[in-house]
């Protein structure tokens, strides 16, 4: 149903409608008295000369009941015109509503298809079938548009995939040309320090290159080789890998991870997209924090939820991580070790995957990143 609020095209288009019918009933009302009254002036009732006295009074009479007939007709059909308009009234705004609900369908399923594609299915079309009219062109207009818009796209991704791997065959020519330097008998002691910060930035731009190539792979939806995927599991090993950061910063971590928690898709991007999660919340955490993890089911989809302490966060800003480079300030704690990255590949893999990323700035302080995925069922195992 359409709502009519002031200012829209529909209400607009009702109150068009709903005044063409009235003034056209007014018109026809305005027609129908001068006719009348025009048939009335053009048969006058006049006495004979030649009559005699008591003739003329009894036409006298005579025409005074005409005119009062006359008159009772008149006020009869004033009353009648203006029900009429009345009725007319309400009907021309009702049928108004529903001329302009017909008119405007097209543009609301227009609307409506153009709102469910995003950045992720650009591929999509509307697809508008009918006469080559205003609204055909309207709906072909924005199938254009968006062709263009998925062609940039595909191009922008594909340049990054290309470059990142790329870099990679001089990237390792760095490193093992800096080994073999290195290496070298006598080697001055400024050359050490020089190629351990050397290595430092050669592993940096090795992560980022990485995160740029699971960044488009995600975002060009190549999932491959899909299985069936516990989240729990893929959280707990993510947090084993990393006892050594937990411990560094004496991390209180509380893990409510239940069995069954089962999705399908890419193990490998799935995997990275945990690990991604868990390490932001070691490396952005502060000394003596804590991390819970949670998974739980909910409808038709698993979830994987991680909370950090920290300071209170502004929720703008918080909702700015899952875009590439976006960090929370120059004080961020461990932001220095980060490309920025991280989240946005959490996004783009669960995208990829149907689901969605939420982040949660916490009254109390800290981040709660929420995970959403389709689940699958498990089949329950039969005791022997």
């Amino acid at each position: 149903m359409i709502r009519l609020r002031n200012g829209t095209v529909g209400l607009r288009f009702t109150i068009l409608y709903a005044g063409v019918f009235l003034v056209s009933g007014i018109g026809l009302l305005s027609l129908t008295f001068l006719l009348a009254g025009g048939v009335r002036r053009s048969v006058p009732v006049t006495p004979h000369p030649s009559a005699a006295g008591d003739l003329d009074q009894r036409v006298r009479h005579l025409q005074e009941q005409l005119a009062e007939v006359n008159a009772q007709h008149s006020r009869q059909l004033l009353v009648g015109s203006l029900l009429a308009l009345t009725v007319m009234a309400v009907v021309s705004v009702l049928a108004g509503r529903v001329l302009a609900r017909r008119v405007l369908r097209p543009l609301r399923v227009i609307t409506a298809a153009t709102r469910r594609i995003t950045a992720d299915d650009l591929h999509r079309r509307l697809d508008v079938n009918g006469p080559a009219d205003e609204v055909k062109d309207l709906a072909d207009t924005i199938d254009g548009l968006l062709g263009r818009l998925e062609a940039s796209f595909a191009a922008q991704r594909r340049f990054v995939a290309n470059a990142s791997h790329e870099l990679r065959t001089p990237l390792a020519t760095m490193r093992a040309s800096l080994d073999v330097a290195v290496a070298k008998p006598g080697t001055a002691r400024q050359t050490l320090v020089l190629g351990d910060r050397l290595r430092t930035q050669l592993d940096r731009v090795d992560r980022l290159l990485d995160g740029f190539l699971v960044l488009a792979r995600a975002q060009h939806g190549a999932l491959t080789g899909a299985a069936d995927v516990d989240l729990g599991r893929l959280a707990a090993r993510a947090t084993t890998d990393r006892t050594t950061g937990i411990t560094a910063k004496r991390l209180t971590v509380t893990e409510d991870l239940r069995a069954g928690m089962v999705t399908r898709g890419d193990t490998a991007l799935l995997a990275r997209m945990v690990e991604n999660v868990v390490d932001n919340a070691v490396t952005h955490n502060e000394d003596d924090g804590w991390i819970r993890l949670e998974t739980s089911r909910e409808d038709a989809e698993v979830r994987l939820v991680v909370e950090t302490g920290g300071r209170v966060l502004d929720q703008r800003d918080t909702d700015r991580l899952a875009q590439p480079f976006e960090r929370l300030g120059a004080d961020r704690t461990g932001s220095e070790n980060g490309s920025g990255l991280g989240l946005s590949i959490v996004a783009a893999i669960a995208a990829a995957h149907g689901g969605r990323l939420e982040l949660l700035a916490l009254p109390r302080g800290g981040l709660r990143v929420s995970i959403s995925l389709p689940s699958v069922q498990v089949p329950a195992e039969v005791p022997a």
